[in-house]
C-alpha cells in the first residue's frame, strides 16, 4: 500500500475507527467518480478541499460531494477577510498528499478543519485515503472526531 494510505490507516487504527483504507480499481479524483465506483450517492462523499486564508494558513473543508463550498460563509465562520482555493503545491506542502486523494487526516501538522453538517444525513460517508485510488468509510461524528474539526454549514 502507498505510504500515504498506510499513514491514514495508522490514524484510523489509533483512533479506534472501524473503517480502513480501501484501494479502488480506478482513480476517484472527484466525488462523482468515487460515488460511481462505490455505488453510493454523491452526497455521501466527503470531499477534502484545501483553502488558503488571507493570512496564508491552510484550512481544510470537508464538504459533501453534492454541493459546493460557499466561501462567503466560510470566511465568516473562520474570521478571515478572504479565502482562496489552494494551488497543488500549497496543498501538498500542508497535507503531504496530492489533490484528488487528500485524506482528512495524516498530515504533517494538524489543519484547522470544517466538516459540512450536510454529511450528517448519511449513515456512512466516504473520504479519500491519501491517494486518488484510495478511500475509507466513516461517519459524520467519527469524521469530526478524527479531524478535531468544527461541524459547520459550509454550502
Amino acid at each position: 500500500m502507498h505510504p500515504n494510505c498506510v499513514a491514514v490507516d495508522a490514524v484510523l487504527e489509533r483512533a479506534g475507527a472501524a473503517g480502513r483504507v480501501r484501494i479502488l480499481p480506478d482513480a476517484a479524483p472527484t466525488a462523482a467518480a468515487a460515488a460511481a465506483l462505490l455505488g453510493v450517492e454523491v452526497g455521501a462523499i466527503a470531499n477534502s478541499l484545501v483553502f488558503a486564508t488571507a493570512e496564508g494558513a491552510p484550512l481544510l473543508v470537508m464538504t459533501s460531494g453534492a454541493h459546493r463550498v460557499d466561501t462567503a460563509k466560510v470566511v465568516a465562520l473562520v474570521g478571515t477577510p478572504r479565502l482562496k482555493r489552494a494551488d497543488p503545491d500549497f496543498v501538498h506542502a500542508h497535507t503531504g498528499q496530492r489533490i484528488g486523494g487528500v485524506a482528512p487526516v495524516a498530515h504533517p501538522r494538524k489543519l484547522r478543519t470544517l466538516v459540512d453538517v450536510d454529511l450528517a444525513q448519511y449513515p456512512e460517508i466516504w473520504a479519500a485515503g491519501g491517494i486518488p485510488h484510495a478511500v475509507f468509510p466513516t461517519t459524520f461524528d467519527e469524521l469530526v472526531a478524527l479531524t478535531a474539526g468544527e461541524a459547520a454549514a459550509v454550502a
